[in-house]
């Protein structure tokens, strides 16, 4: 059985894809989430000697397996605890990295996304249907069908996502039943919109996908007249469904409707 919903990747050619994905620099410092038997943690330190690495687990099992396993080397901390409690307190805008239960991906990305220090790049090993949502692209970006969805908009608005690459599902011990992904975030620079009002509307535009942009913010203060004439100035199509948005014409819709 997996311990607390972890899958152990045992592929040191995947291994090394996460690692390189960080593009390390000399004095970079990183968090590692949920390090397990320690084998993305020995190759943090192959790459880089220097690194700074914060390894953080749940499990106390493996905290002291780890304390033990790297008790010579002073550049890696291993911190006891639950990280979607206290990642705030340590990030302090350093990298982080892990190959993370699939269980806590979308409450690890709202965590991440409302850290007032954001971290300068993510790199995490997920669900591949949970990446392919995450980096899923609009209409207007691609000319064809859009996909957009809650989680992409979510993320997006603080993040450039890309896959880096497949995992087949073999590559883990235990075996899960479905494929990953390694996911690579770049963070974006301090929006300037308001972003309660931005989590609110998208909330509102997916909450019934298959509705059309206009039905679903019938929801809003706005009057069906003030929404079409908003849509307007901003070049949508009122009968469009919500996938059919890019982050940046959301953006620009939270500025104008309040729920």
């Amino acid at each position: 059985m997996e311990k607390l919903g972890q899958y152990f990747l045992t592929s040191k050619t995947n291994l090394q894809k996460i690692v390189m994905a960080l593009d390390l620099k000399a004095d970079d410092s990183v968090i590692e989430i949920g390090p397990g038997h320690g084998e993305l943690t020995n190759e943090l330190r192959i790459m880089n000697y220097e690194l700074r690495i914060t390894a953080i687990e749940k499990d106390e099992e493996f905290v002291r397996y780890l304390q033990e396993k790297f008790a010579q080397d002073k550049n890696i901390e291993i911190v006891e605890g639950d990280v979607l409690k206290i990642l705030p307190e340590l990030a302090k805008s350093r990298k982080i990295v892990g190959n993370i239960p699939y269980y806590i991906t979308g409450h690890l990305l709202r965590i991440i996304g409302e850290l007032e220090n954001k971290p300068s790049l993510v790199v995490l090993t997920v669900q591949k249907e949970v990446a392919e949502r995450i980096c899923a692209p609009s209409q207007t970006n691609t000319g064809k069908k859009g996909r957009m969805n809650l989680l992409a908009a979510s993320v997006q608005f603080w993040a450039e996502p890309e896959i880096i690459d497949y995992i087949p599902k073999t590559e883990f011990r235990p075996q899960p039943k479905v494929d990953s992904a390694i996911i690579r975030l770049v963070i974006s620079s301090q929006p300037l919109i308001n972003s309660k009002d931005y989590y609110e509307l998208i909330k509102i535009l997916f909450k019934q996908p298959r509705k059309t942009i206009l039905n679903n913010l019938r929801a809003t203060n706005k009057t069906k007249e003030e929404i079409i004439k908003i849509l307007g100035e901003l070049k949508i199509n009122p009968a469009d469904r919500p996938q059919n948005l890019s982050v940046e014409q959301i953006k620009e819709l939270s500025t104008q409707i309040k729920y």
